[in-house]
């Protein structure tokens, strides 16, 4: 089918998102909150004025705060306000100066030299020096760190391949620091989005000497915690908040109009939203759905669009996952229309394709648009999906009865969000192919861990851009990625990703970029289910800040009115 339902769809959340930035609809208790819920106050008896505090809930406890070791967007947020890369992110969504000031790169593509700014410094006061960027790049291709995402990063840097194979020593990376300013990359083929990776949080600058005097445990407290972002962490209360501080070191430090943020961690969406309506806090991105029929129209609820997609991970080394036509089978059960529009109240998009709408197409216009010559993978006739379904399951040798199921399964996700209504949902869906579903809520803290050592059999998953290349999302399923939960393993889609990486014909590389794109859908490798929107509660108070398409909010040079 043709994706002009999809497109329609696309029109109708663009125009909540208008309708809810737009209306003049009387907004909750937190707007009428006194400024004083979001300032800490001055000592008794000083005539200071009270330090200025934003409040913020942006997810739980982080897994982690090591950039090298993140993968979550609610860390990936954190991070974005403690540590500075290369390069950074503007609000227009383009390529800025960060810690380096100007950059260049070669005709051929394949060395890039970056000039840091003058005075640099951590967090500590001490100086940053361009060979803190090769000992943290370093730091991120040597296996022993297991970073998710080094082969997303650090894949066109010469000799990363054998450095995190164990080939050769992390010293033998591509990066050097001729002096102190200075800092160079030599690619082994040339990657047109390579500025998108120096602006990559996983390859922010760490500070050695607090790296090796710790080890792991230096970014589990702010007194090891050193950083060179706008903001650093002065307190950290896990299960209550992390406070970060204006870091008085930050190169561009006059800017800061914050004297700090403070970070809520709080997993329950109904906490999330008591904080926001007595006016602890100023902005919370967890928002009970039961609230949103009622929050459509008001000011401070925002819906936006976002590059992402929700979708299911089926372990592919569980025997019952070994088969293709099985995974194939437990996704066409799902009525995508139903979760999408019914139990996740139109907020996102059903999903027939992996890859959704806003991804950037190497040779030209929307990757989306051009996916599967223009039809979507997957039909949106859910009724012959579902016959389908049953007749995949039947084939692979199961009785597809409902009534009596000959296949157990565990779906394990995190409680938050739609989540387990969408597992409740599925235990139903897939019922019908006579599979019995136990689900498993995990803590959040533990659920990212658990699911990317593969202790699971099949697990809720999502991913949102980091930014707009389709590389970013399709080569998650790539053999050898730190973030292929699913552990899908297929020679054919690895040699087309392999394709896109050794090619710079903008033609050639949106094929083989396509082509991984139909293998995986042929072989669900993955099940899309929804395409992401974000949606939060912000006061009128926030001024300054940007919510991006990549699905973080950029508070670091906020103000409250």
């Amino acid at each position: 089918m043709k994706k002009q339902a999809t497109l329609i769809a696309i029109i109708l959340v663009l125009c909540l998102v208008f309708s809810a930035c737009g209306s003049t609809a009387a907004t909750p208790a937190a707007s009428d909150a006194g400024s004083s819920s979001s300032s800490a106050p001055a000592a008794a008896g000083s005539d200071a004025p009270a330090a200025k505090i934003l409040t913020v809930q942006v997810g739980p406890n982080p897994e982690t705060l090591d950039p090298a070791l993140n993968s979550a967007v609610d860390g990936g947020n954190m991070l974005l306000h403690l540590d500075e890369c290369l390069l950074t992110v503007d609000q227009n969504g383009a390529i800025a100066p960060g810690a380096a000031e100007t950059w260049e790169v070669t005709d051929d593509g394949l060395t890039w030299t970056f000039h840091l700014r003058d005075g640099l410094k951590w967090s500590d006061g001490s100086d940053l020096k361009a060979s803190d960027f090769v000992y943290s790049w370093q730091r991120v291709a040597n296996p022993a760190t297991a970073a998710p995402y080094a082969d997303t990063v650090l894949w066109p840097v010469v000799n990363f391949n054998a450095v995190f194979d164990g080939e050769k020593d992390p010293s033998e990376l591509g990066v050097s620091a001729p002096d102190d300013q200075t800092f160079v990359v030599e690619l082994s083929a040339a990657c047109p989005y390579f500025e998108s990776l120096a602006a990559f949080a996983t390859l922010s600058p760490v500070n050695p000497a607090t790296v090796e005097a710790n080890g792991d445990a230096w970014a589990v407290a702010p007194e090891t915690y050193v950083s060179n972002g706008p903001f650093m962490i002065t307190e950290w209360v896990p299960g209550s908040y992390i406070l970060t501080m204006a870091n008085p070191n930050y190169w561009n430090a006059d800017a800061i109009k914050l004297d700090g943020i403070k970070w809520l961690l709080i997993e329950d969406s109904n906490a999330s939203y008591s904080a926001y309506q007595t006016g602890e806090a100023l902005f919370i991105k967890d928002v009970p759905t039961e609230e949103i029929p009622s929050l459509l129209g008001n000011s401070e609820f925002h819906v936006d669009p976002i590059l992402g997609t929700y979708y299911l991970n089926l372990n592919c080394t569980v025997d019952l996952f070994k088969d293709a036509n099985v995974r194939k089978a437990l996704s066409l059960a799902i009525d995508r229309e139903y979760v999408a529009n019914t139990l996740m109240q139109g907020t996102y998009l059903p999903a027939y394709n992996f890859m959704g709408p806003g991804w950037a197409d190497p040779a030209g216009g929307d990757f989306f648009e051009n996916a599967n010559n223009g039809e979507t993978y997957i039909s949106e006739d859910y009724e012959a999906n579902l016959a389908e379904a049953k007749e995949l399951m039947k084939a692979a040798g199961y009785n597809c009865d409902p009534e009596n199921p000959d296949v157990q399964l565990t779906y394990s996700t995190n409680d938050s969000g739609y989540h387990k209504v969408v597992a409740e949902y599925l235990q139903q869906a897939w019922k019908e192919l006579g599979i019995d579903v136990d689900v498993e809520i995990v803590e959040w803290a533990s659920f990212t861990p658990m699911r990317r050592a593969g202790d699971y059999q099949a697990a809720r998953n999502g991913w949102v851009g980091d930014y707009s290349d389709p590389s970013n999302m399709i080569e998650l399923l790539y053999s050898s990625n730190g973030n292929n939960d699913g552990k899908y393993n297929n020679p054919d889609f690895d040699a087309a990703i392999d394709v896109s990486r050794s090619t710079m014909d903008v033609n050639e590389r949106s094929k083989a970029l396509h082509e991984a794109e139909d293998i995986l859908m042929e072989t669900a490798g993955c099940v899309p289910v929804a395409y992401y929107t974000d949606f939060y509660m912000q006061s009128a108070k926030i001024t300054g800040m940007w919510h991006s398409a990549y699905g973080y909010w950029y508070f670091m040079f906020a103000d409250i009115a």
